[in-house]
């Protein structure tokens, strides 16, 4: 198994954990609004081994990251994984200093604002602010969002080295089934649009009714790659809005957070 999550260095199988790579990969498979999942779901999700999936959950649940419910012979994430979500936001100082900025945002634009990072094949949300007009959908803090087809993730592969980026796209491509041609095209385009405007659109790509624009910026305490997205309701929001009002505007709070391309 090769990590979801490649660094810019080498990967070095001598060094990597198979069965810990595993056991993070049953806590990814919870999805945003899911409560409960079976051996079946994290079987079908995973595609690992029904015994290698009970030993793991067995494991996680010793170990408090995951509660089985005997009656209904379902996990739930428990307490740990909670805890480790604490430690990632307490210890974003730029999070802090970018929700003022973002409340401002979301308010004055009339839509959602969100900060995001990394996680495997996917980004993730640290945060989401809306404005009280704002329609868009209600994502929140660890929604998972496609790399692919987000403005979010678009923004991410735009600054990753090209070698990198090369092989999240070989990554990206396999786990995009049929589609993998039109969803990888429709990146490499944002990509393109990244080198002329310095950000990346999403214009009904993730979902039919959202319109979104994302742009990168270096946290400066580590040096890592943040995003910082706004959506809107594709059908009161257009293209021009967020190519004319929006992008600038975002562009600007990025600067304001960290180092920028």
């Amino acid at each position: 198994m090769k990590p979801a999550s490649t660094p810019s260095d080498p990967f070095d199988d001598r060094k990597f954990v198979v069965a810990l790579a595993r056991g993070l990969e049953l806590l990814r498979a919870f999805r945003p609004g899911e409560s409960m999942l079976g051996n079946r779901d994290f079987v079908e999700r995973t595609g690992l081994p029904k015994a290698t999936v009970n030993r793991l959950a067995y494991t996680l649940t010793v170990l408090g990251y995951l509660r089985l419910d005997e009656s209904l012979g379902k996990y739930a994430l428990d307490a740990g994984v909670l805890s480790l979500g604490f430690a990632l936001l307490s210890g974003t100082d730029t999070l802090e200093l970018a929700r003022p900025h973002m409340r401002t945002f979301a308010r004055e634009v009339g839509a959602a604002v969100s900060l995001g990072c990394r996680d495997g094949l996917d980004m993730i949300y640290l945060d989401t602010i809306r404005s009280e007009t704002a329609l868009t959908l209600g994502l929140a803090s660890g929604s998972r969002l496609s790399m692919l087809t987000s403005s979010m993730g678009r923004a991410y592969l735009a600054v990753q080295p090209p070698d990198v980026r090369a092989t999240l796209f070989v990554e990206l491509g396999k786990a995009a089934g049929k589609e993998r041609a039109a969803l990888l095209a429709d990146a490499q385009r944002e990509i393109d649009t990244f080198m002329r405007e310095g950000c990346c659109y999403s214009f009904r790509d993730w979902h039919d009714d959202v319109n979104a624009v994302a742009v990168p910026f270096r946290e400066p305490r580590d040096g890592r790659w943040l995003v910082l997205s706004c959506s809107g309701p594709a059908s009161s929001m257009g293209e021009a809005v967020f190519r004319e009002t929006v992008a600038p505007r975002l562009k600007a709070l990025a600067r304001r957070l960290g180092d920028t391309v």
